[in-house]
């Protein structure tokens, strides 16, 4: 098949579950994903995939119906995700680390009537299915079936189901993913995509500009149920015969994740701002870990600090690329890229999208002005499910709102300002707390911090640093003073933070981003 760049390129009939068979013919027996429990190849995947689906519709799964997926992530993720598109059933990626109220409320907005569910989860899913009356199939992946009690095992469900399977006559334009955002500005949305955005998404950035290729071996700290991971670990690997390493650890364990590296041997590592300096944060870095399979580093999530990029850099002899995407547009549409990086920037947009910065109004602010970044291309979702109010604030025609400020460089690069709702206006101008969170890592002192505003006495909005130290700093008032005199060093002194407070961690999401409204 030709390079996918437009969705006019896919045939109008089309099945996403092409990703993984274009495969079979020429790579059937090259490993397609290496897993702490098993490795399994192009062709063992997509038989195990035929034997699920058929499953599936043993249940009576009709197309367009949701199938919720809530999994550490395994290759019975990976292939139960496929699955559900060769059946034409959408696939909806569960956050692990979701309370039991909100898995519940995933479930029933979904109207999701199957549930896989991974061992370790079982006792949470439980107590949700209790409000989730929409649930009539459990299956428990992992375990045993005694473990299991009255669900079904994994195993056991497939277990005689046929290895062939023909796939749904999906039209290109069905949905065939259901994500829900990371909350990082609250609630979670529920967010459609269709089959054709995972090969368009897949050449637009993972071939074009990240440079993705069959000989790569991505590893993604980001989990499977974002569309980060998804598309890092899964799709975009897929798309050119390339593997994946699946991390069923936690993400919030720096050990964990380079242990994971030098057992399973990557070239390609997906992973947040906050995972790179947690790296960092291990004095040798280098001399514990052996790191040398690795070629390139990507970030996401949030704007990756300079100072972070050019540690990295000078530690590791790795770049890091570094970009903005969005569970909204599927994935990445602005990124820096492999011999043009501009540290601290999210770099300039590519081939499939447009990209403008806008007032208030709506109208383009001139260059080196902080506006309001909107994205026009074809990945983009159509709105929010259930939520016609937010859909409409943020889906525009073919524009696409994201919430984020940022502004353009004389050379085309853009760079984040913060969220729409994290900006402060501090004296009638606005602060980027984006600025002063990168000025504030600077110190050696600063392992991570974030920056929100604060009422004074006066009732007036002044910055506030919440901050994180590196195991060798001692939070003391000196500190705390010294800190303010880093940045009034190093920027207008209108900017620098009123208050600092020290704590142990900050609230994050499941793929490192900071959630400032909790600190709010």
């Amino acid at each position: 098949m030709n390079p996918t760049r437009r969705a006019s390129d896919l045939p109008e009939r089309y099945n996403a579950v092409e990703i993984l068979e274009r495969n079979l013919e020429t790579r059937g027996d090259s490993v397609a994903l290496f897993t702490p429990s098993r490795n399994v190849t192009f062709g063992e995947v997509s038989a195990e995939v035929n034997r699920v689906g058929n499953a599936l519709l043993a249940f009576g799964v009709r197309p367009g119906e949701s199938v919720a997926i809530l999994s550490l992530d395994t290759a019975e993720w990976a292939i139960s995700f496929f699955a559900c598109l060769k059946v034409g059933a959408v696939a909806v990626g569960m956050n692990t680390l979701l309370t039991p109220r909100e898995q519940a409320h995933i479930l029933r907005d979904s109207g999701a009537r199957v549930l896989l569910v991974h061992d370790a989860l079982l006792a949470t899913a439980r107590l949700a299915l209790e409000d989730a009356p929409t649930i009539e199939h459990v299956v428990v992946i992992g375990g045993d079936s005694e473990a299991s009690g009255d669900f079904m095992p994994y195993d056991a469900w497939i277990e005689g189901a046929s290895t062939e399977l023909v796939a749904a006559d999906t039209h290109r334009s069905d949905f065939g993913t259901l994500n829900y955002s990371s909350g990082t500005t609250g609630q979670p949305k529920g967010i459609l995509h269709a089959h054709q955005d995972y090969p368009l998404t897949a050449q637009l950035w993972g071939s074009d500009v990240l440079g993705i290729r069959m000989d790569d071996r991505t590893f993604s700290v980001a989990k499977l149920f974002f569309t980060f991971g998804l598309g890092g670990n899964l799709i975009f690997p897929w798309s050119v015969g390339a593997s994946s390493v699946l991390f069923p650890g936690s993400p919030r364990q720096a050990a964990d994740v380079l242990d994971g590296i030098v057992r399973f041997r990557p070239t390609i590592l997906f992973n947040a701002p906050t995972g790179y300096a947690s790296m960092l944060a291990i004095d040798d870095l280098t001399e514990r870990y052996d790191l040398s399979s690795l070629r390139i580093g990507v970030s996401a999530g949030e704007a990756l600090p300079a100072p972070v990029w050019h540690e990295f850099k000078e530690r590791t002899g790795l770049e890091l690329i570094d970009g903005i995407g969005s569970t909204e547009n599927f994935h990445i549409f602005v990124s820096n890229r492999p011999g043009d990086i501009r540290a601290g920037s999210s770099g300039k947009p590519f081939s499939g999208y447009e990209c403008r910065i806008v007032d208030q109004e709506g109208a383009s602010v001139v260059r080196g002005e902080i506006g309001n970044l909107q994205i026009k291309g074809e990945t983009a979702a159509l709105s929010y499910l259930h939520d016609p109010a937010r859909s409409r604030q943020t889906f525009l025609g073919e524009w696409l709102h994201t919430g984020d400020k940022y502004y353009e460089d004389e050379d085309g690069y853009f760079w984040h300002a913060g969220r729409s709702d994290d900006m402060l206006k501090v004296g009638g101008v606005w602060v980027s707390p984006v600025e002063v969170e990168s000025t504030l890592i600077e110190h050696e002192a600063v392992l991570e911090c974030a920056v929100v505003g604060v009422s004074d006495d006066s009732d007036l909005i002044k910055p506030k640093a919440f901050v994180v130290l590196k195991d060798s700093a001692a939070a003391s008032a000196d500190l705390s003073a010294a800190l303010v005199e880093h940045c009034i060093a190093r920027m207008a002194p209108y900017k620098r933070p009123r208050w600092i407070e020290f704590v142990d961690e900050l609230p994050k999401t499941a793929t490192g981003k900071i959630q400032r409204f909790q600190l709010r």
